[in-house]
């Protein structure tokens, strides 16, 4: 994910801001991280470089 993106990704429960956590990242982009909503605190796992904004209960539901 480039961090560019961060001007037009929101909280798709709130639409708030994310605020960006980075674990691990090229020259170019995010490769891992977290994005976390700052009005619901919901966090938002980054993969492989591709954020995963699913709403937690859909998340849940993709992963089973």
């Amino acid at each position: 994910m480039k961090e560019s993106l961060m001007d037009v990704v929101c909280c798709p429960l709130d639409k708030a801001d994310l605020e960006l956590d980075v674990e691990d990242r090229d020259e170019e982009e995010v490769l891992a991280g977290t994005l976390t909503c700052t009005e619901c605190g919901e966090a938002y796992p980054i993969e492989d470089g591709i954020p995963n904004l699913l709403p937690p209960d859909m998340r849940e539901e993709a992963a089973a």
